[in-house]
């Protein structure tokens, strides 16, 4: 008996200059491998066996032979470049086919040397698990068949690909709307108070819960949100001017995400347990991460959480500095909310962990979101700013300033008027239209608009109302216009000067995650 773990597929990448894992299950005593004149053996254990092959050069096609006993397996058309797994939620999971200006993209893909492994989507291990990985395979880049590929990690492969002129491989492992602690391990969240309450609130959920009443309910409400999905989404794409008021007017409540219990993705570690242990730890070159908008209800804990995710996932691919690149939530709201000034924290939260977990990257794509679309189509800049991310940690083919637009690093005050310092803008400044988004405070830690003027690579700030400032912040908000820009095309990155100034998220946000 010889199965290879379902990742192993005809078409797939494997990374370059880098051991290579290849695992699954056999009944003999030993297994043998061989790809491109090098080959490698293991000893089984309980019919497990963990082979590594030793690194090799970018290149292919090449095949892959795994013996077991007397069974063969062949594997054909197998690659050797960079490998990249693509996680987050809905605008890590946006397809595609579905992505401004998909169609044009998908008309010519055939000549990108990109390929893809979409991790099978099931919310707990099962049978249905099972049988569909067994049907899963890596797909090359095809008119009819990439259409489903997450557009943000397309983007990325297809820059890394023609850069490096290798092939690239994207394992897609994400889910909308999901939280970051649906992709942690329980134990670590334990481990740490300040993101346990994830844990403890599922636990008191179903301390009492009456399963089989459980599993009624969220079968009952698969099929209402289905159908409720599937009117909504016919508006929008149909209605000039849609509004989600009138859209729940039309079509009843929305009852998303459902039940929470054992079978719910939304649960924490359930995704974690279901999709990507299951291809952990596959040889990579790095994470994409596009996540951050289903933990905006507590944005102060957001820090700790990312955190806990990339040692998490560190940890299980056994290497401590495996590059991770993030993605910088944009400008949202919803229409008709209040702005609760909670993506500001979140998007705080993930500029603070890449400037302070080693070897992380962040694309900063703040001018990219859309007003009352939580789902911005414009995907390809964000692939593209992701691409510059790696070319400038991972690859060293860009140099800092090229790779980053302006972040703020410190201030001091002269003549009432408060000096902003930024990094990454020897050039200089680029305004788009009016700017705004500059707020000053004094000692009371109150905010009023503020006056400014650019000198070189400093913005001087001021406001009638404020004396002597102490505090500033910049884009302190869920939604404005965004016209500030390094010369570089890259916008300034939204920040606060203190932690301490007295900011605070407030109320709670109306999700339409997961339907639009």
């Amino acid at each position: 008996m010889l199965k290879l773990a379902p990742i192993f597929s005809h078409h797939m990448v494997l990374q370059r200059k880098k051991r290579i894992l290849i695992w699954g299950e056999c009944d003999a005593e030993q297994v043998q491998l061989s790809i491109n004149g090098v080959c490698a053996k293991a000893e089984t254990r309980e019919n497990q066996f963990r082979a590594y092959l030793p690194p090799m050069e970018a290149g292919g096609p090449y095949t892959l032979t795994v013996s077991c006993g007397e069974e063969k397996q062949q594997l054909e058309d197998v690659m050797i470049g960079e490998v990249w797994l693509a996680g987050g939620q809905s605008n890590m999971e946006l397809e595609l086919q579905n992505s401004f200006e998909g169609d044009r993209e998908l008309a010519q893909i055939e000549k990108e040397a990109v390929r893809y492994y979409y991790v099978p989507k099931k919310p707990w291990v099962s049978e249905e698990l099972l049988e569909e990985e067994a049907k899963s395979s890596w797909m090359c880049a095809d008119r009819e068949t990439s259409g489903v590929w997450s557009a943000v990690a397309y983007y990325f492969a297809k820059e890394i690909s023609r850069k490096l002129n290798i092939t690239v491989g994207i394992i897609g492992c994400n889910w909308g709307g999901t939280s970051a602690s649906c992709w942690i391990g329980r134990e670590k969240m334990e481990q740490n108070q300040k993101i346990a309450s994830y844990v403890r609130e599922y636990d008191e959920i179903i301390a009492n819960q009456d399963f089989e009443e459980y599993c009624k309910e969220r079968e009952e409400y698969i099929i209402y949100q289905t159908e409720f999905e599937k009117n909504v989404s016919h508006y929008y794409e149909t209605c000039p001017e849609p509004t989600w008021d009138e859209a729940i007017r039309l079509f009843g409540e929305n009852k998303y995400p459902g039940p929470m219990g054992p079978y719910s993705e939304f649960r924490p570690s359930g995704l974690y347990e279901s999709m990507l242990t299951r291809v952990c730890p596959y040889s990579l070159a790095g994470f994409l991460y596009y996540q951050g908008e289903e933990d905006d209800h507590k944005p102060e804990t957001y820090y700790e959480l990312l955190s806990a995710l990339i040692e998490q996932w560190r940890e299980d691919w056994e290497e401590d500095t495996l590059p991770f690149l993030l993605v910088q939530l944009p400008v949202f709201r919803n229409v008709g909310e209040p702005d609760f000034k909670n993506w500001p924290l979140i998007r705080e939260a993930q500029m603070r962990v890449s400037q302070t977990v080693r070897n992380t990257g962040i694309a900063v794509i703040l001018e990219n979101g859309e007003d009352g679309n939580i789902h911005p189509t414009k995907k390809e800049i964000v692939g593209k700013r992701l691409a510059l991310q790696a070319f400038y940690h991972v690859y060293h083919l860009l140099d800092r300033q090229e790779a980053y637009g302006p972040v703020y690093r410190d201030f001091y005050v002269e003549d009432c008027r408060m000096v902003l310092r930024f990094e990454n803008c020897a050039d200089g400044f680029a305004c788009h239209g009016e700017v705004t988004g500059f707020e000053i405070a004094g000692a009371d830690k109150v905010y009023h608009a503020a006056e400014y003027r650019i000198e070189g690579s400093e913005i001087i700030l001021w406001s009638e109302h404020v004396a002597v400032p102490e505090y500033a912040r910049y884009c302190w908000t869920n939604f404005q216009n965004i016209s500030l820009f390094g010369k570089n095309g890259i916008p300034v990155a939204p920040f606060r000067t203190s932690r301490k100034d007295g900011s605070r998220a407030s109320g709670s946000r109306l999700s339409n995650e997961g339907v639009m």
